[in-house]
């Protein structure tokens, strides 16, 4: 190791949060408000799927397509704005991400018809692809080694709290104010962004590693070494699998059982 090293990695270790402060504590909260607006989008798009083919006149497969275009987005997102990241702060590319998703999720009610709806999902997806992983680096790298783990459930327990809330609105507010009047609430994170960007500060231990260490892709990171490739592959594995059960069921789930079943919201 040179001396340069050396001492990068002693301003790490030095800069390295051993306690939980108030920076740590807003890192969570700003992770965990930007999760529950991601869990709200995307299951009240899953409660919302037959009123929209209807009125659109989609078919079957467009109606899907919606959330599929989500989901994509959501994964260019979240390598793309991850990646960003790493070079220009993790509070400000946040922001940015949850503006553009909050934006286009917005959008959403003004579309006249399925490809304007297509590419406004497709880019509100990138968003919140993109603040999925920010934010949950965000509070690794501001909370203590000892407790980062429970700090990351709590980020986590965000989505859930989201989910929650869209089941209990959307039969609420749907007969009322519409789909577009659903997807109009979508705006509202824009404002929460502007909060949260102003409160949040970069964590040290993320401002010493980039002070003086040059530039490198985070990708090669991932596999600099067969140890590491090993772990990043059985990551991707478990994620993968996690999600494919996870979003295969619950997003698509109120509309079979509305249109396979019959039931209300």
């Amino acid at each position: 190791m040179s001396d340069n090293q050396a001492a990068t990695a002693g301003s790490i270790a030095h800069s390295a949060p051993t306690e939980v402060d108030s920076k740590a504590r807003k890192a969570l909260w700003g992770s965990a408000i930007g999760y529950a607006m991601d869990g709200f989008d995307l299951l009240i798009l899953g409660f919302m799927l037959r009123a929209i083919s209807a009125d659109l006149n989609l078919t079957q497969a467009q109606g899907a397509s919606l959330v599929t275009a989500t989901l994509v987005g959501a994964v260019i997102g979240g390598i793309g704005f991850g990646m960003l990241s790493d070079r220009l702060g993790r509070v400000r590319v946040l922001t940015w991400t949850i503006v553009l998703f909050a934006v286009f999720t917005g959008m959403c009610a003004l579309a006249q018809g399925y490809w304007d709806l297509l590419i406004y999902r497709t880019i509100a997806g990138l968003g919140l692809g993109g603040e999925f992983g920010i934010g949950m680096a965000l509070v690794a790298e501001a909370w203590p080694a000892s407790k980062r783990a429970r700090a990351s459930s709590y980020v986590g327990l965000g989505w859930q709290v989201g989910v929650l809330a869209a089941a209990i609105a959307t039969p609420l507010l749907l007969p009322t104010i519409g789909w577009r009047g659903m997807f109009a609430i979508g705006v509202l994170p824009a404002i929460a962004a502007y909060f949260i960007r102003h409160s949040l500060h970069e964590p040290d231990v993320f401002v010493a590693r980039t002070k003086d260490k040059p530039k490198e892709s985070a990708l090669r990171a991932l596999v600099k070494d067969w140890d590491t490739t090993k772990l990043s592959l059985g990551m991707v594995i478990l994620c993968s699998v996690q999600n494919f059960g996870y979003y295969g069921v619950m997003i698509w789930l109120p509309n079979y059982l509305a249109t396979r079943f019959g039931f209300a919201l």
